[in-house]
């Protein structure tokens, strides 16, 4: 899960994710990280942690970091967030199955729409609500799809 700063969408989609996958009993690897570097090692947004925890997601073990070519190589899907993530995560890809590994999440939903998952920072509580409940149909489509 790729966002900006790795404290608000992609911390949302990986605890999200993680804990739907633990639910039906799969043990992959899911984790998140971001292109700026303003808040690498710090927790996710308190607002983050308020929606999710509100949902029964626990994400306060979340530690910022920064995207890193070995993603490719540790992850089998790399979700993004808008169009600034995606552009980032492609232009660091070195080979053509790097690029297949990229996706918009909403993509899932909406394929091939390339729709974005607004970045609630700089919102309000309901906009962190909105960005849960865009992630969390994602997230529920991306299991139903894993299962298949």
């Amino acid at each position: 899960m790729v966002c900006f700063g790795n404290i608000c969408r992609s911390p949302m989609a990986k605890g999200l994710l993680r804990e739907k996958l633990k639910r039906i009993g799969s043990s992959s690897m899911v984790d998140s990280c971001g292109f700026e570097p303003y808040h690498i090692g710090d927790p996710a947004d308190y607002r983050a942690q308020q929606v999710m925890k509100k949902h029964g997601y626990d994400i306060s073990d979340h530690v910022a970091r920064l995207f890193h070519r070995d993603d490719f190589k540790n992850f089998d899907k790399i979700f993004v967030m808008d169009h600034q993530n995606y552009q980032d995560v492609m232009n660091r890809a070195k080979t053509e199955e790097d690029k297949k590994k990229v996706d918009y999440i909403t993509n899932v939903l909406y394929p091939g729409k390339n729709i974005i998952v607004p970045d609630p920072y700089y919102g309000t509580g309901d906009d962190f609500e909105k960005t849960f409940e865009i992630l969390d149909k994602a997230t529920d489509k991306i299991i139903e799809l894993f299962e298949k």
